[in-house]
């Protein structure tokens, strides 16, 4: 089977892991701090604003909480995200309020956002579809201007930014996600960013028990005396990463830019090979200045077809999906919303394989499969 994604992991990484196991120091602890200073010098901003958590969707929860929202709040994000962003919201009693995307980046663009924003609005949630950054700049002088707190959803845009200013660090608080499907993984893990440095201390304290320094509480050589005594002030819970993942973060971060080499080779060759092909639209590419993560390639096909040809694809041995089904439509979160751009796209785009692993004859056997089994199923349509 020729995966959608797959990591990339090795001898590096084992040896990572093995030194963290000789230390006989798995836990919170100097490995991990040195990965969110790693991860702060790539995105360029302070390390204290930063915490390594067990996944992007914990960073998610954290973020409502830190914002109070509840019942009476609204808060605006793209039907086309990961449930996790609507999760995130409901958990607090806060309701979701649904925008339409572009329908060929399926990113929002600021008009989208703006139709959506009610008075209620205390947050806008933006997710940079596919790694590419959309109308983030737009998009963060809109909420700016109209005090509305701006979350990036970042989790597939490790290496996206616009004109050298990372994604995640146009909003208030951002997050990235290190799961297994990532462009660099820990296993499970992400990023936490918060730009207000109270409100991330008020972060850093409710992803560890409340507790006011995490050292005090992991090892007795951070205070003189009585290092068990502990300054709780919030409610918290535990969703910190260790040193054991953070190991493996580092040499993956170490290797990102020649992970994002290969998936922009892989996207320049499905582009030159789906070139002015019948039947298929290629996904736009960047504007100036944007620098994408390539985390997915997507085609555009006839609806009438488009479930037709991956299932074609999967008897060959390819997989290809559609992220994310439109929220506005999952029984949980259904909503009586007019968003045609959300349908087209929903309707009529398919993923292809898009990781670092793929070597160039797997890119050729997607391409020229793909384009057999659009050249059936048209034909197929039409007589």
């Amino acid at each position: 089977m020729i995966n959608i994604s797959q990591p990339s992991l090795g001898a590096e990484e084992l040896e990572a892991v093995r030194e963290v196991f000789s230390s006989n120091w798995v836990g919170y602890g100097p490995r991990t701090r040195a990965f969110e200073r790693e991860f702060a010098e790539h995105l360029g901003v302070a390390p204290e604003r930063l915490i390594f958590i067990n996944s992007a969707t914990s960073g998610l929860f954290l973020s409502t909480e830190l914002l109070d929202l509840g019942p009476g709040d609204d808060v605006v994000l793209p039907s086309v995200s990961f449930v996790a962003d609507a999760n995130a919201v409901a958990a607090t009693g806060a309701r979701p309020v649904f925008c339409d995307v572009d329908p060929h980046t399926l990113n929002p663009t600021v008009a989208d956002i703006a139709r959506a924003v009610t008075p209620r609005t205390r947050a806008v949630i933006v997710l940079h579809y596919g790694g590419h950054p959309g109308d983030i700049v737009a998009i963060a002088a809109f909420c700016r201007d109209r005090g509305i707190t701006l979350i990036e959803d970042a989790s597939v845009s490790v290496a996206s930014a616009v004109d050298g200013r990372h994604c995640g660090t146009f909003g208030d608080i951002a997050m990235w996600s290190f799961d297994s499907r990532k462009v660099i993984t820990t296993g499970d893990g992400g990023m936490l960013y918060v730009r207000d440095p109270e409100l991330g201390r008020r972060a850093q304290r409710l992803a560890y028990h409340g507790v006011d320094d995490r050292s005090t509480f992991t090892t007795a050589s951070a205070v003189p005396r009585r290092w068990w005594e502990l300054a709780i002030h919030d409610v918290g819970r535990r969703v910190i990463g260790n040193d054991l993942t953070a190991a493996i973060g580092s040499v993956q971060l170490r290797r990102m830019p020649t992970f994002i080499e290969r998936r922009r080779e892989i996207t320049e060759t499905y582009n030159r090979l789906l070139r002015d092909v019948a039947g298929i639209r290629r996904p736009p590419p960047p504007p100036a200045g944007h620098t994408s993560s390539y985390y997915f390639y997507w085609v555009q096909l006839d609806p009438a077809i488009r479930d037709d040809v991956a299932e074609d694809l999967l008897d060959r041995g390819i997989y290809t999906t559609f992220r994310y089904e439109p929220l506005h439509t999952v029984p949980i979160f259904r909503a009586d919303a007019d968003l045609p751009g959300t349908a087209e796209a929903a309707a009529n785009t398919l993923l292809l394989p898009i990781h670092q692993g793929l070597d160039d004859a797997d890119v050729r056997t997607v391409a020229d499969e793909l384009c057999k089994a659009v050249e059936h199923r048209r034909a197929s349509a039409q007589s």
